[in-house]
């Protein structure tokens, strides 16, 4: 995305694998959630479709883009389905050459004919944002027997090329344009190093290594695919599928998609005689990226959570201190950007020229403790009933029209202030607890509801629900990009499964967005991003509370990893198991 790519144009794998890692076996990963469907590409997938067949986490088995990214870098590309990429210099136009022995699961070629057909049936039947993608392409040609060209248009900007590789491409052969949008339990054909082997609607799809995966030699795909079967596997709740994990059901256990697996867990809940006889491994792992945001996050368009302020005075009432001293054993840390810990974060950073000139045309948007980069949440006395908190908290809503009356809050319309928070787990619920409490020492009436992983992406998908402990999207990086659209640009606000769940719309928030987009330099990226984080803290649209700045994860001793942890911390698919 900026500068030049990490690798030389010869590498042999990247450095995160290990090219000698042994094949065979299988593992099993485990899941909170169901599924009814293995398109991953259509806007009835994003409630319920099936891991693995495009997984940032797991891989993409089954789908490939037309380039793979380098988790051991900020944002850089490298060959896959295309070996090759000529790009225009302003990033006008990008072209790309196939490899010429890339071949779907079913042994045919994939042909330039099959990139013009992903780009026609997403935008005729897809899903955002891959529906998208064609209203910032001037043209799409084929160019070569091998080769196609995109020509974009002047609403494209300068990340688009590289998400233009990134995206998953489908066999013409194999999809049928009119059936397309339609829910499916049938195996698809992809070019990906595993076919669909078996398929139980709602527990579990059992993937298969196909020996004659074209891409087993391209440097990006060295030293992955390693396992013979991937068995991913769902659970109703993250208990059950903890115990599953003690019962050797479960491979690998990371803890809650949200919150992750911390320290005080590892010590906690390892007691079982498989760990104790050192069957279990628990490690964690160094990231070189800034954690993921996570939090209570207000949907604001409901009209109880539209003020800022009232927002901000309530964020000012999670109790970080005595949270972490008496759920986390001290061992977290208090969340305060949205790129924690990095050149990009506006803590202790003031704003540069550059920074006020993109704030201008907004004056008053961020107060000046933000601007100057000295801002902090409050720090309580760890009691949890830290007065002078609750005072500060409560001057704001008073200044916002609400009152206190015979222990209640009411709001400016003389009704009580309630609201419902929706958790996924017994340690969100937990969590929500403690928020909970401080919350009714101000009279405001708080219920908790414990969901399972389905009714919650549901709610979610639909904007139904007041406050839920989530994050922000996908994992943070240090090359933040389009995906900001997705989960805080206006354009998003109210489309139906996208990350916006906090029902952001600021004019301020978008014009930063865009220039981090365009930016061509990186102090220019680095300003924009600065704006952005500024943008968001001022906005209070979350209620940060506290992240691990390491990656646990405990698994059983048969699986082994490479020696060396990528930026982005460490990569399942990159994994093997020792068979001896």
């Amino acid at each position: 995305m900026h500068g030049e790519p990490a690798l030389p144009a010869d590498f042999k794998s990247f450095p995160y694998a290990d090219p000698d890692a042994p094949k065979g076996g299988e593992v099993t990963y485990c899941v909170v959630g169901t599924f009814d469907n293995l398109n991953p590409f259509i806007l009835k997938s994003l409630r319920t479709t099936s891991r693995g067949v495009i997984d940032t986490i797991f891989g993409n088995l089954v789908f490939e883009p037309l380039m793979q990214r380098n988790a051991d870098e900020p944002f850089g590309l490298y060959g896959l389905l295309a070996e090759s990429v000529d790009v225009a210099e302003d990033r006008s136009w990008a072209e790309f050459n196939l490899n010429p022995t890339a071949k779907w699961s079913d042994g045919k070629p994939v042909t330039p004919e099959d990139i013009l057909f992903t780009y026609e049936v997403f935008t005729a039947k897809g899903r955002p944002p891959y529906s998208d993608r064609m209203a910032k392409i001037a043209k799409l040609e084929k160019t070569g027997d091998h080769s196609v060209k995109f020509t974009f248009n002047e609403k494209a900007d300068r990340e688009f090329p590289l998400v233009i590789a990134l995206t998953p491409i489908v066999p013409k052969h194999a999809f049928n344009i009119d059936t397309f949008d339609q829910t499916t339990l049938k195996p698809l054909t992809g070019s990906g190093a595993y076919t669909i082997d078996q398929v139980r609607p709602g527990d579990r799809v059992v993937f298969k290594r196909n020996p004659d995966y074209w891409g087993k030699d391209v440097p990006a795909k060295v030293g992955f695919d390693n396992y013979d079967r991937i068995t991913i596997q769902y659970f109703l709740n993250a208990n059950a599928q903890f115990e599953a994990f003690k019962k050797g059901l479960c491979s690998i256990y990371a803890g809650s998609i949200y919150t992750g697996m911390g320290p005080l867990q590892a010590e906690r809940d390892f007691g079982f005689p498989a760990a104790q006889k050192g069957d279990v491994v628990v490690q964690s792992f160094k990231l070189g990226i800034p954690p993921v945001v996570t939090g209570f996050l207000f949907n604001t368009r409901q009209p109880k959570f539209s003020d800022p302020k009232v927002r901000q005075a309530l964020a000012m009432l999670y109790d970080f201190e005595w949270a972490n001293n008496n759920l986390f054993g001290g061992k977290f840390q208090r969340l305060m950007s949205y790129w924690q810990g990095s050149e990009l974060s506006a803590i202790g950073n003031p704003a540069t020229d550059k920074e006020k000139a993109l704030l201008a045309p907004f004056p008053d948007r961020v107060p000046a403790d933000v601007l100057d980069g000295s801002w902090r949440p409050p720090v309580s006395d760890g009691s949890g009933q830290d007065r002078k908190v609750l005072k500060a908290a409560f001057d704001l809503l008073r200044e916002a029209g609400y009152k206190i009356d015979n222990g209640q809050l009411l709001d400016p319309q003389g009704k009580p202030f309630s609201f419902e928070i929706i958790v996924a787990s017994q340690d969100e619920e937990r969590l929500a607890g403690v928020y909970q409490r401080a919350l009714q020492k101000l009279g405001i009436a708080v219920t908790i509801r414990l969901l399972d992983g389905d009714q919650i992406q549901a709610r979610k998908q639909r904007f139904d629900f007041e406050m839920l402990i989530g994050s922000t999207g996908f994992n943070n990086s240090l090359s933040p990009g389009l995906e900001q659209v997705f989960r805080w640009g206006s354009e998003s606000k109210n489309s139906e499964g996208s990350f916006n769940l906090a029902g952001v719309a600021d004019p301020a928030i978008d014009a930063a967005i865009d220039a981090m987009l365009n930016a061509r330099e990186k102090d220019d990226f680095v300003s924009a991003v600065r704006v952005l984080d500024r943008l968001l803290i001022s906005g209070h649209y979350m209620v940060p509370t506290q992240y691990n700045p390491e990656q646990w994860v405990a698994y059983w001793k048969e699986f082994k990893h490479p020696e060396k942890t990528s930026l982005f911390g460490y990569q399942p698919a990159t994994w093997w198991i020792d068979t001896k």
